[in-house]
């Protein structure tokens, strides 16, 4: 019992929504990245940097409770946040926002673009 309990709350259930307004719902678990958990379920949001807060390419918008109850982004990702396209007041770098319980059920919107400086369009696979 207490071992089902546990899973139950190391896990929360997130939708991303796309550009065209298609919901994908997908089951994280607490403690990864928005990054890692929308590579990991095929959803089209590009980290080209691989998660290092290097580039805007991993761009995410939140539900403005989300955005008010998670950590404060840092000043190098709001340097990054500077260069993303469709800028919002709730815009985030999903490679810095580490799920918790607080997210369960939360719509996580993709932008309609992103802004990709690797000159290649170097796009990573996930691992």
């Amino acid at each position: 019992m207490i071992r089902i309990f546990r899973r139950a709350f190391s896990q929360v259930r997130l939708n991303w929504i796309t550009p065209d307004g298609k919901e994908i719902a997908t089951v994280a678990k607490i403690g990864e990245t928005l990054l890692e958990n929308a590579h990991a379920n095929g959803i089209d949001l590009e980290g080209a940097c691989e998660g290092s807060c290097a580039c805007s390419t991993c761009h995410i918008i939140l539900e403005p409770h989300i955005y008010d109850c998670i950590k404060e982004a840092t000043a190098d990702e709001e340097d990054m946040l500077d260069l993303a396209f469709g800028l919002t007041p709730t815009s985030r770098l999903g490679c810095q926002i580490k799920i918790s319980q607080e997210m369960d059920n939360c719509k996580i919107k993709l932008p309609s673009g992103s802004v990709n400086l690797y000159v290649d369009g170097h796009k990573p696979k996930p691992h």
